[in-house]
């Protein structure tokens, strides 16, 4: 089924994929709903259209911040054809480190529960009307656990499941689920990776990509394609072996360690999380 992008709901919207897939949005003369931390960033995308968009700048994990822009939008421009949970965050992760239990919680509230409180203001009018997208920006590393990363790949892995659900519950009624699993993306939060990152990818390319699935009505997407060829070779292999090949990898940066990028509203959930909305690396 084919899909207008022509009102779109975009969160995680200042850096990175994000502000890329609202830029070409822009572009295409769609109306775009700025959704993200950095209000200074959002207001810059949004002089290019002020006609043709709005800036929020909420917790994604907030549900009744969510629920208010969603009414707003609504109210302002209409039901979204395109929702796209673009927002979270990565970050390195020690089981046997205390503090970085925070961190799990807060991965998990902003990469899976952000994305459901994304959805769900706009599931019953999309529902009414008999059409829409919710797109759900996942990861390659949702496939596989990696040592060092097991919140960031419980996180993504958790929102895989979550969106074969929903395809599953939505089934038959207009409304198209797109899991996008991204690979390595040339953004801020990769800057700090040290380790191999195979095809990695510039966001504005892969933000073309994504808008096209979409409007494809296109269930899933990996990029680029041949990172989903490799991850499927690599799950052929024994755990033993494949566990030999990353451990040999350097780990991901934990916060507060060089290279690490910050986390907002971690160790404090129900503060106001610092100015940030880079997507994730994946």
């Amino acid at each position: 089924m084919k899909h207008p992008l022509a009102n779109l709901v975009i969160t995680g919207a200042c850096g990175g994929l994000g502000r890329a897939m609202a830029q070409a949005a822009l572009a295409r003369g769609a109306r775009v709903a700025l959704v993200g931390l950095d209000r200074s960033v959002l207001d810059s995308l949004a002089a290019s259209a002020p006609e043709r968009c709005a800036v929020y700048t909420p917790d994604v994990s907030n549900s009744e911040a969510m629920q208010a822009m969603a009414r707003d939008w609504v109210a302002r421009f209409g039901v979204p054809d395109a929702v796209i949970a673009n927002a979270g965050v990565a970050g390195g992760f020690d089981t046997a480190e205390a503090s970085d239990l925070a961190v799990l919680r807060r991965m998990l509230e902003i990469n899976l529960l952000g994305v459901a409180t994304t959805f769900q203001p706009f599931l019953k009018p999309m529902r009414e009307r008999g059409s829409g997208v919710l797109a759900g920006i996942a990861s390659i590393a949702g496939r596989r656990g990696m040592p060092g990363n097991g919140a960031y790949c419980a996180s993504k892995g958790g929102l895989i499941r979550y969106l074969q659900s929903l395809r599953a519950e939505l089934r038959d009624s207009g409304i198209s689920v797109c899991t996008v699993s991204p690979g390595y993306l040339r953004t801020q939060l990769t800057a700090g990776n040290k380790f191999a990152m195979p095809g990695l990818m510039e966001p504005e390319a892969a933000a073309r990509a994504i808008l096209q699935a979409l409007a494809d009505g296109r269930e899933q997407l990996v990029l680029p394609r041949r990172i989903g060829w490799l991850s499927n070779v690599l799950d052929l292999l024994p755990d033993a072996w494949h566990d030999a090949l990353l451990l040999r990898q350097p780990r991901k940066p934990r916060a507060g360690e060089a290279g690490a990028t910050a986390i907002p509203g971690l160790g404090a959930a129900s503060a106001a999380p610092p100015p940030s909305c880079e997507k994730a690396a994946r």
